[in-house]
């Protein structure tokens, strides 16, 4: 994902048109509308106007999968400025205290791949990270819930485009909650349950339809932290 593809997701993510963020950036909607489609560039002092606004982060070269404490402990990237003032805030002794780790947000798709290809070991330039205090491992990755199938009037709920955290697993445990790889090929997000031995996949939302597990099907991950952005 490119750097126009970011600023398209955060904005929309913020709920901002192009015309609102155009004006709180101080250019016009055209300047902003080819930069999104990669028509155009733009100055850093536009760029970072922009992204103070999005509250944007994103990966600005090719790096290691992982979340900031691997980088730095592997010592596998130069750090921004702003990375080591995080890293190091809570640096006691040789014991490294993180207030946050950030993982990329990957699509539906990109996530597949990545599963099927035993995970790509770097996230492309351009990639957004959203932080979490949760420790999802170095593979772990943020996901935008898509649908209303596990939105309920209770809580837990996961409304769409709320952000789920995907800390890679194989194996699942009754009554949490996972990301999951049908028999179709297809990845989907539930509950899953067990009734007299036999798994299924259960939807928060009324509406939709258990699903029995009676064909293969792989566990890519369980959902171990959320995030609303944009608000």
């Amino acid at each position: 994902m490119d750097i126009g593809q970011s600023i398209r997701q955060a904005r929309k993510a913020k709920g901002l048109t192009l015309e609102a963020l155009a004006n709180q950036v101080d250019t016009d909607t055209g300047n902003l509308s080819r930069l999104e489609r990669g028509k155009q560039g733009a100055s850093q002092e536009l760029l970072g106007k922009i992204m103070k606004v999005l509250d944007m982060e994103v990966v600005s070269h090719i790096r290691p999968l992982g979340p900031i404490d691997s980088y730095a402990l592997n010592n596998s990237i130069e750090l921004t400025p702003e990375e080591h003032r995080t890293l190091y805030k809570g640096n006691i002794g040789n014991k490294l205290i993180l207030p946050a780790r950030r993982y990329p947000l990957f699509g539906w798709e990109e996530a597949l791949v990545r599963h099927n290809s035993d995970h790509s070991e770097f996230i492309e330039e351009g990639t957004l990270l959203y932080p979490s205090v949760e420790n999802a491992s170095t593979e772990g990755f943020w996901l935008t819930v898509v649908g209303d199938s596990m939105a309920s009037s209770g809580c837990p709920t996961f409304p769409e485009g709320m952000l789920i955290l995907i800390h890679p697993a194989s194996e699942a445990e009754p009554g949490k909650f996972y990301l999951v790889k049908m028999p179709n090929g297809q990845l989907t997000f539930k509950q899953y349950i067990e009734d007299a031995g036999a798994p299924y996949l259960r939807p928060l939302n009324p509406a939709y339809r258990v699903i029995p597990l009676d064909g293969e099907f792989e566990i890519v991950g369980r959902v171990i932290d959320t995030k609303i952005i944009g608000l």
